[in-house]
């Protein structure tokens, strides 16, 4: 279903797949001139700790946007047949993944011409990515139970995006706060703005993440996830009645 949907989705364009990494870049460049060029700030390489954060939030907040509305959006396929409706989430969480590993790609490459030469600290993304990946599995199949329920819960979480982007540190450093209790605060209540700071901690400073934090993040999501996927499956009847409704 991912590999189809891509397919299609980059039918419909001229520049087919090239927007998997144009858009995130569009991005980019919008808040580089609003915070730095406009506003100034005061950062050498704001531009490589934004893209940083910006494309580690994007593949989040699209992914959980979309996929939050996945059951809704086939009601028509539920109508027809009884199929598992974790299905459909899932489905566009690995759209996201193969959108982002090529967005990651082009992350590194910028990395590397501005300086910064892959070094074996960098292995520590791989335990991030997986908890980055978690966390967008666990909070989708929320949405989309959610979504599939009340309609309106969409717009909600597509504000929760916005106010998320900006209480997480897309465009702004957790660590430049000026009281570590307040940074510590901010990474301890967001989980979203620590999984952005050990990117840029592992890839700017090739810093090993907090490894209790993120173990701690990882089992939260699993924990919900769990109990989401339990909770979907034993009401998926209730669910397609609330699909076609």
């Amino acid at each position: 279903m991912a590999r189809m949907a891509l397919r299609a989705d980059a039918a419909k364009y001229f520049l087919g797949y090239i927007w998997w990494i144009l858009e995130p870049l569009l991005f980019v460049g919008v808040f580089y001139v609003v915070f730095d060029v406009i506003l100034d700030s005061g950062r050498a390489d704001f531009l490589v700790f934004l893209m940083c954060g910006k494309l580690a939030f994007i593949w989040f907040s699209k992914s959980v946007n979309q996929a939050s509305n996945s059951i809704a959006a086939n009601k028509g396929l539920i109508g027809r047949i009884n199929v598992t409706k974790t299905l459909f989430p899932l489905a566009v969480i690995q759209e996201g993944v193969y959108r982002q590993l090529a967005v990651f790609l082009l992350l590194f490459c910028f990395l590397y011409f501005r300086g910064y030469a892959p070094h074996l600290a960098w292995l520590y993304l791989l335990p991030v990515m997986a908890v980055n990946y978690l966390m967008i599995v666990a909070c989708s199949y929320v949405g989309a139970c959610l979504v599939c329920i009340v309609r309106d819960f969409s717009m909600i979480i597509s504000l929760s995006m916005t106010f998320l982007m900006f209480t997480s540190g897309v465009f702004w450093d957790v660590r430049a706060l000026g009281d570590p209790h307040k940074t510590e605060l901010v990474l301890a209540l967001n989980p979203l703005a620590f999984i952005l700071d050990a990117y840029r901690q592992v890839l700017l400073h090739s810093t090993a993440p907090d490894w209790i934090h993120l173990m701690q993040i990882a089992c939260g999501s699993i924990v919900l996830l769990v109990i989401v996927v339990v909770i979907m499956r034993r009401s998926s009847q209730y669910l397609a009645l609330r699909a076609l409704s």
